[in-house]
């Protein structure tokens, strides 16, 4: 689990188009402290080489801006839990190189989805995805740390129990070292728990420090869900409009356990604009105990 000098760590998934270093301009336009990235486009399984006036730039605007942490998201189409021989290679090929790219730009995570059984069996993905970690961190030693993100069980992506995720962690050699969890409330949320009340929330915090361990958690997606509780449907809202509603966010917010993890937004449309909208709604959640220990001034708002 990050520990940093309290701030408030939120942020959003912001563009690299044209230059990858602009995602942090884009980031600080609209007040993000912290950001995540894909370092290449995520519909492809190839990418351009980074070169080194990327890097050089890219931390250029890093300590101009302030922005740390950065986060990396893996593309999508990676599933090195696939039971297809070919897409588990493309899959584990594809993975080394994002950790490789991430090196590159001194990015210290890397969020994954870990994977689906789809023609396979739920036991058998995860024994795979296991394997497929321990594959990849014997042929990239680099200091990136990989985080399995929590799922919402759609389909059938793996990973949406708390227990699932601690099965793998433990299945891989090096996983204090190289591997952590990103937590995503709308895929929780929608995998059956409940965060709506200081009881519920509190429950399943309980529940996941008894599975995987809170010092684990090395960052939140910060999601709403158009769908309701143990839905198993994947589907983000905007912050107070889906069916979590404003006091999860409030109580996440105000919970000091978790000021130095980076929260980050991935809430529908994805515009500046309305990331905007969603970062003052949470500045409004912050008690005047909270916006005193992180800094948190009324012209933020």
């Amino acid at each position: 689990m990050p520990t940093q000098s309290p701030r408030l760590l939120l942020g959003a998934q912001v563009s690299i188009a044209q230059h990858i270093s602009l995602a942090l301009e884009r980031g600080a336009s609209i007040g993000c402290s912290t950001i995540q990235i894909f370092t290449k486009s995520n519909r492809r399984w190839d990418a351009k080489e980074i070169t080194q006036q990327e890097v050089s730039d890219f931390q250029s605007m890093r300590e101009q801006f302030a922005i740390s942490p950065i986060i990396a998201h893996a593309t999508y189409l990676i599933n090195i839990g696939s039971s297809d021989k070919q897409i588990l290679q493309k899959s584990i090929s594809a993975l080394t190189k994002e950790l490789e790219r991430c090196a590159l730009l001194d990015i210290p995570y890397l969020v994954l989805h870990p994977g689906s059984f789809k023609g396979s069996i739920e036991q058998k993905c995860l024994d795979q995805i296991a394997k497929s970690i321990n594959s990849v961190f014997e042929g990239h030693t680099g200091k990136t740390r990989l985080l399995l993100e929590t799922m919402a069980g759609q389909g059938t992506s793996a990973c949406y129990k708390f227990e699932q995720i601690s099965y793998v962690i433990g299945q891989v050699s090096s996983a204090n070292k190289r591997l952590g969890v990103c937590l995503d409330t709308c895929h929780v949320f929608a995998a059956g728990y409940d965060l709506r009340t200081s009881k519920t929330y509190h429950e399943m915090w309980q529940q996941f420090d008894k599975t995987i361990g809170i010092d684990k958690l090395y960052a939140i997606h910060v999601n709403d869900s158009k769908k309701e509780l143990g839905s198993r449907v994947d589907r983000h809202e905007k912050i107070g409009r889906g069916e979590i509603g404003l006091k999860a966010f409030e109580l996440l917010f105000n919970d000091p356990r978790f000021f130095g993890v980076p929260k980050i937004l991935e809430t529908p449309d994805g515009t500046l604009e309305d990331y905007a909208v969603d970062i003052r709604t949470i500045l409004q959640l912050l008690s005047a105990k909270t916006r005193k220990i992180l800094g948190v001034k009324n012209e933020d708002f």
